[in-house]
């Protein structure tokens, strides 16, 4: 896809905000380092941007991971970006456009760069809203690095892992975390592993959930791939998002609120 047709994209999507897209519109934003990562944005409806769900995805795979989630995220009250990172590839039946245009896929801590970028974007858009990241399997690992290194207002890490190298530098991410946290792990050894997260988090606000119907990653919320067992899940993600999204009482100027 053109430049040309990205900027109608984008135009389109701004001129029919009220309207929930039935299909999402194509982005391409550009990282520090000059790579372009390319990304799907469902509009809720509204025009004012408000809550924003920044959404990455597992390791060979791509956006359309959220195709069937980020249109119930749009019911929830909260747009969502869905990026290709520059680590994935073919799945869902579509290729990732970001390591298309690469030539390659890239490791696992290389992507950081691209959520990077999508938090960039998401603040140069100027959000109004909480702006939550969500990762999948390695880039679950991720996200608790960029909820430590960055401002956002939540972290959703779905099958987190030590994806990241030597030692263990995800579980001292974690405890960089001072937003609320939602951690989502199968039973065994990918809960152990979440559970080290969770203890390290130093937000009070910190959960990890283990479904009784287990799948990987997001593929937890998806009924396709977890038929019959995502209640649970989006259960726990509704009402975190919610706590996110209500506004915090203040007293008023009388002081007696």
């Amino acid at each position: 896809m053109g430049l040309r047709v990205f900027a109608a994209a984008v135009a389109l999507t701004a001129a029919t905000a009220a309207v929930v897209c039935a299909e999402p519109a194509g982005l391409r934003i550009v990282a520090a380092d000059g790579v372009s990562v390319y990304a799907d944005l469902y509009r809720r409806d509204g025009g004012a941007r408000g809550p924003l769900l920044l959404l990455f995805h597992q390791a060979g795979s791509n956006a359309a991971e959220y195709e069937p989630i980020a249109p119930r995220l749009n019911e929830l009250g909260w747009d969502a970006l869905a990026i290709d990172q520059r680590s994935g590839g073919h799945k869902w039946g579509r290729g990732n456009r970001t390591v298309g245009r690469l030539g390659h896929s890239t490791t696992f801590p290389d992507a950081y760069a691209d959520l990077e970028a999508a938090l960039d974007w998401a603040r140069s858009e100027r959000y109004a809203g909480p702006v939550v990241v969500v990762g999948s399997s390695y880039s679950a690992a991720l996200v608790l690095r960029l909820a430590a290194e960055r401002e956002v207002d939540g972290v959703v890490a779905l099958s987190p892992g030590e994806h990241a190298g030597e030692g263990f530098p995800v579980r001292g991410w974690a405890s960089g975390v001072r937003v609320p946290a939602l951690l989502v792990a199968m039973p065994g050894p990918e809960q152990y592993e979440a559970q080290s997260f969770v203890d390290a988090i130093g937000s009070p606000r910190k959960r990890l959930l283990i479904p009784a119907s287990p799948a990987h990653a997001a593929a937890v919320l998806r009924e396709d791939r977890n038929p019959g067992g995502t209640g649970e899940v989006w259960d726990a993600l509704t009402t975190f998002l919610a706590d996110i999204a209500r506004p915090v009482a203040t007293p008023n100027a009388k002081g007696d609120g």
